[in-house]
C-alpha cells in the first residue's frame, strides 16, 4: 500500500520559466553548465557536473506567505525533461547518494506551520517519510531539503 507520494515542480512551471528568464520573484533566472549534482527539482536526477546545463532561480514550495515561506535557489534542467514519475518511492539516485545529498525531512501542518523536523543522516529516507506520516497524524504534507544548503527538492504528501 502506497503511504506517500513525492511532488516534483511541475514541467509546466518549469516551461514558464524556461519561457520567462524570470522566476516568481522577479530575478533573471540564470543558466550555466552544471558545477554541481543539483538534482533537477522536476526529473528529481542528479546534474552531470561540467555536461548539463541548468538553471538558477529562487523558488518557494509554499502557497501561504508566512513565516515558513522559504524561498531559496533551486536548479532545474536548462533542457525540457520529464517529471519524476516514481512517486511512491524517494528518488533512488537522491537516496543512494548521501554524500552529494545529505537530506532532512521538514514536516508542516494545514496551515503551513512547521512542526516537524529530522535529518536522515544514516537512515533509509522511505522509512522515515512513512514513520513521520504515521506518528505524526498532523503533518499535511512534508519537504525534503538538502540538510548543508537547506534548499527545497521536493514536497512528500500523504497518500
Amino acid at each position: 500500500m502506497n503511504k506517500f507520494k513525492i511532488v516534483p515542480i511541475s514541467k509546466v512551471y518549469a516551461q514558464k520559466i524556461r519561457t520567462r528568464m524570470t522566476d516568481d520573484f522577479g530575478h533573471e533566472v540564470i543558466e550555466k553548465v552544471a558545477a554541481g549534482k543539483g538534482p533537477c527539482r522536476v526529473s528529481l536526477k542528479p546534474f552531470k557536473k561540467g555536461v548539463d546545463k541548468r538553471l538558477l532561480l529562487t523558488h518557494s514550495p509554499f502557497e501561504i506567505d508566512n513565516a515558513f515561506n522559504q524561498p531559496g535557489p533551486v536548479f532545474i534542467n536548462s533542457d525540457d525533461v520529464e517529471e519524476y514519475t516514481d512517486i511512491h518511492r524517494f528518488p533512488p539516485e537522491i537516496k543512494a547518494d548521501k554524500g552529494s545529498f545529505p537530506l532532512s525531512l521538514i514536516g508542516y501542518d494545514a496551515d503551513q506551520q512547521m512542526i516537524f523536523a529530522k535529518l536522515v543522516g544514516d537512515a533509509d529516507v522511505d522509512e522515515l517519510i512513512i514513520e513521520a506520516f504515521e506518528q505524526h497524524t498532523d503533518i499535511e504534507y512534508l519537504h525534503a531539503r538538502n540538510a548543508e544548503a537547506c534548499c527545497f527538492i521536493c514536497k512528500i504528501e500523504r497518500v
